[in-house]
């Protein structure tokens, strides 16, 4: 299979997978507004809600991939991105909740009346209009990813080190928001919502509409994140992987190409925080512990690095077991089972099952082109292969 071939392939299943969201974005929700409870087609509000949650690290993995599958960077740290999403949207939910709260006060959330503060801080002014609040879930994790990759990646940290880095800048957002003097609700975070946009954010049609905005998002960042790999940018970011000193000898400054993809990825991770506070109905400083970054690779890892699809549907995958196996007589071994399938995916899957099949493809549609050199295969036209 020619490499046109094999992108052609790629795009096939993303065509596929975007047919599929845009049949659930209408078939779920109808599936639970239309249906009675008694009817086997009905979807429960619960499963709804859960399946909504899948999504949301769906769009987190894409974005993992983007850096890690097509860049090279292994972050550790896509977790921080994902919760500072979460918070952001978290702030303006709380703050829609006003006077209905235990304290009945105006303008402060409860957690703040009962540690006594007497006003708002400045950082949550304008989180009680919504278009701010968007705009911050956007800006706020694209800004951290900016500014970390504008020191990281002019200073050429690679490698190991660079996931150690992005791992020790989550774990250190995580002991800063665990503090109740950093006005995040401490370590029970922001919880107790009411409304969003004016809609109860109980309320089945609201479930339902924020379970069909997150299919669309979700379709939106597939999109974003294939029309960056497939373009000539996108041929950058894979031959910088590959052989990144070569590239940087071509005249490429590789630092703008990594910066640029890493605060995209942010976005991503950061709309996909925000999609999953009003569903999930809370928000804390766990959200950004080490193991949940780690969890989010294994996810890309498992569906397969470099295609996208295949990061969506791992990330679905792996979540769905998770929440089967946790909830019977082996929840206690839900962390060796996950240490396990990782060990074992990287051993004897080491491209990912869809990875691996798009391989198995290759090699029967022409077995003489089935393995071309790895730097031929990624470079653009202008790219010295290797020998």
């Amino acid at each position: 299979m020619k490499e046109d071939d094999r992108f052609g392939f790629i795009g096939s299943l993303g065509a596929a997978f975007i047919a599929l969201l845009v049949i659930a974005s209408v078939a779920v929700p109808a599936g639970n507004l239309l249906t009675a409870p008694a009817s086997p087609l009905h979807v429960s509000t619960a499963s709804m809600a859960l399946c909504g949650k899948y999504l949301c690290y769906a769009l987190v993995a894409l974005g993992l991939d983007l850096v890690w599958g097509y860049c090279g960077i292994l972050s550790l740290g896509h977790g921080a991105f994902f919760a500072l999403g979460g918070y952001a949207m978290g702030m303006y939910l709380m703050r829609q909740i006003g006077s209905r709260g235990v304290y009945a006060n105006p303008l402060l959330p409860d957690f703040m009346v009962f540690l006594n503060w007497t006003k708002l801080p400045w950082y949550w002014s304008g989180f009680d209009r919504f278009p701010f609040a968007l705009v911050m879930v956007v800006l706020v994790p694209g800004v951290l990813a900016f500014v970390f990759g504008w020191f990281a990646f002019r200073s050429r940290v690679t490698g190991v080190y660079l996931s150690i880095i992005t791992q020790a800048m989550t774990y250190a957002l995580q002991l800063a928001f665990f503090r109740n003097d950093m006005g995040f609700g401490g370590n029970n975070g922001l919880t107790d919502f009411k409304d969003i946009l004016g809609f109860p954010v109980q309320a089945d049609v609201t479930r339902a509409a924020l379970f069909s905005t997150t299919c669309v998002a979700l379709g939106c960042g597939f999109i974003i994140c294939r029309a960056i790999t497939s373009s000539k940018l996108g041929k950058v970011l894979v031959a910088v992987r590959d052989a990144e000193n070569r590239v940087r000898f071509l005249g490429y400054r590789v630092e703008n190409y990594k910066s640029f993809v890493f605060t995209v990825s942010a976005c991503l991770a950061g709309i996909a925080g925000a999609l999953y506070v009003p569903q999930v109905g809370i928000i804390n400083p766990s959200e950004f512990a080490p193991a949940n970054s780690i969890e989010m690779v294994i996810w890309v890892a498992v569906g397969g690095r470099g295609t996208l699809v295949g990061a969506a549907l791992g990330a679905i995958l792996v979540n769905w077991a998770k929440t089967s196996f946790t909830s019977g007589p082996l929840a206690e071994y839900w962390l060796f089972a996950l240490g396990a399938l990782f060990v074992l995916v990287t051993l004897v899957l080491p491209k990912g099952v869809l990875g691996t099949l798009i391989g198995v493809a290759r090699e029967r549609s022409s077995p003489a082109e089935a393995s071309p050199p790895r730097a031929v295969e990624a470079a653009p036209e202008t790219f010295i292969p290797l020998r």
